[in-house]
């Protein structure tokens, strides 16, 4: 927890030239495909920004995916070179990384170069003429190294995201427009000012991490923190503590970190000051509202107001959201679109619904940040996203329009349960159960019912402390039926030690649908499962 450094930007850019120049001497050149798997450490950041000065398409793998994880990323996007570490240090535990990369690269022999940034001195396993360590390149290259010229829709990364079938998409992200909509929405939704210190804590292999810890607040000029660790280690203050220590104003974190700190209670919080925020972010998922509300109230002491950014990879920044100040904020809704944001809800038939209803959220028109195809599949590309309604980019998500046209993303349209005709997103049956006391966290699922179609089942985690009981079961059930209606009431509730979830932190609610529904043999594509 002590170890901290602090990087200019004159340094910034002597490391990235520098890390250009190793490289260049590899043999990388502009379209090369470069694979990042890194720990969250500064030269993750180099090493993105190193590529991006080359015109080298640089592919971020996730630290804490597994080697047939990362294997299939390298040989989906035919990457011949990849940085490494040689381990990471999460929560006090190390991850070998490089032997990660050393058994995913047996089924990758096109793989030419590993450069290897030494982070734990372990001792780990090195192959003459293809392994080379950061430290000992870095003393062959100078500080120079010119921009490449690049048009505005050459590629800039890809980033694959999981998919609910078949392998990972390669979501691929241009030059031009994602940065200009990377920048523009960091400026104007976190409202930055010219000395801000700004955290996101989500990691760079995440579209987060690539949008606003590294490409939208360095384009702006904003001191960014990025962070290697985990919000309860060594104890729940910890995001607090470097809160207090490095003075941020603008803080931006994931619903699930939320929850999991308000399970600790006030107490973590309570200890330190504080003081210096101004700017509360969500992302990655809708925060139920008693979590927005211990945010709001507890985190920023009622005057912080909190930006729930509604967004995703493909989208490349953020679509849905308050802006601080100037939009009147809702617990748990996203609010209203960005500048230039059309968005659209529509019928299964694809008939454009007015007025305050639910629906599923297109977008009608195009945007600066948006995906350009997947990766080798631009066949996939369209049938993802541009089949389902002509003419628009469907996102996969329900989403509810108020009175006030305030948008309510209420989770995946494959999330949604059908209850004897009755159409229900999972997000309220869920944000239900944890406004009770004793809940920490759940996900609701529909299963196979034989007269309603469609029941409902609810895993549920406890408080620390909380033992479970059937009179418990039986307050959750009616929480649920007095907060929503007799129409949602759970069928079956599972209290559970813990859920399964991506390592960003997403429930894969998909899992439970399985589980759910005893279909243990077909889980799908499980490589992001953390």
């Amino acid at each position: 927890p002590g170890d901290h450094q602090y990087i200019s930007f004159k340094q910034l850019h002597e490391h990235v030239c520098r890390f250009a120049n190793i490289l260049k001497k590899h043999g990388v050149s502009k379209g090369d495909r470069v694979t990042i798997y890194m720990p969250m450490v500064p030269e993750a950041a180099y090493a993105m920004l190193a590529c991006a000065r080359i015109g080298a398409v640089h592919s971020v793998v996730f630290g804490g995916f597994s080697p047939d994880a990362l294997a299939g990323r390298i040989k989906d996007c035919d990457s011949p070179y990849l940085i490494t570490a040689d381990e990471g240090v999460r929560g006090g535990k190390t991850i070998p990384l490089k032997a990660n990369v050393d058994k995913a690269l047996e089924q990758c022999p096109d793989v030419k170069s590993v450069i290897m940034i030494t982070r734990t001195g372990a001792n780990v396993a090195m192959k003459t003429g293809r392994d080379f360590v950061y430290e000992d390149e870095i003393k062959t290259v100078d500080a120079n190294c010119a921009p490449e010229p690049m048009n505005a829709e050459d590629p800039l990364f890809i980033l694959y995201t999981s998919g609910s079938t078949g392998k990972p998409k390669g979501v691929l992200h241009t030059t031009g427009g994602y940065l200009v909509y990377a920048s523009m929405t960091h400026e104007y939704v976190f409202d930055i000012q010219e000395d801000d210190v700004y955290w996101c804590t989500a990691d760079v292999g995440w579209v987060t991490g690539h949008s606003y810890i590294v490409y939208g607040p360095l384009a702006n000029g904003t001191t960014t923190v990025m962070f290697e660790g985990v919000p309860t280690y060594p104890d729940a203050s910890r995001f607090w503590q470097v809160v207090d220590t490095h003075k941020i104003n603008s803080f931006y974190t994931a619903p699930t970190a939320i929850r999991a700190l308000m399970r600790e209670g006030d107490g973590p919080v309570n200890s330190t000051s504080r003081k210096s925020l101004r700017i509360l972010g969500s992302v990655g998922e809708p925060i139920n509202p008693e979590a927005w509300l211990w945010y709001y109230h507890i985190i920023g002491e009622d005057r912080c107001p909190i930006v729930d950014t509604w967004w995703q990879t493909e989208t490349g920044g953020i679509m849905i959201t308050p802006l601080p100040g100037a939009t009147a904020m809702k617990p748990g809704s996203a609010t209203r679109p960005f500048f230039g944001i059309k968005p659209e809800l529509v019928n299964a038939d694809g008939t454009v619904l007015t007025g305050a209803i639910e629906g599923n959220l297109c977008i009608a028109d195009s945007w600066p940040g948006q995906a350009r195809t997947l990766y080798g599949d631009h066949d996939r590309f369209v049938e993802t996203y541009f089949s389902t309604y002509d003419g628009k980019y469907f996102t996969g998500d329900g989403c509810r329009r108020d009175a006030d046209g305030y948008y309510w993303i209420t989770g995946r349209v494959d999330d949604v349960i059908n209850i004897s005709g009755h159409r229900m997103g999972t997000a309220e049956v869920e944000s239900a159960l944890v406004a009770h006391p004793s809940v920490a966290e759940a996900a609701v699922v529909g299963y196979p019912h034989d007269i309603k179609g469609q029941g409902i089942y609810a895993y549920v985690i406890l408080n620390a402390g909380t033992p479970p009981c059937a009179e418990l079961e039986k307050e959750l059930v009616q929480q649920v039926r007095s907060e929503i209606g007799p129409i949602a009431s759970p069928d079956l509730i599972q209290i559970c030690p813990g859920l399964p979830k991506t390592r960003s932190g997403k429930i894969m609610r998909r899992i439970l649908r399985k589980i759910a529904a005893n279909d243990f043999g077909n889980l799908g594509d499980i490589s992001t499962l953390a």
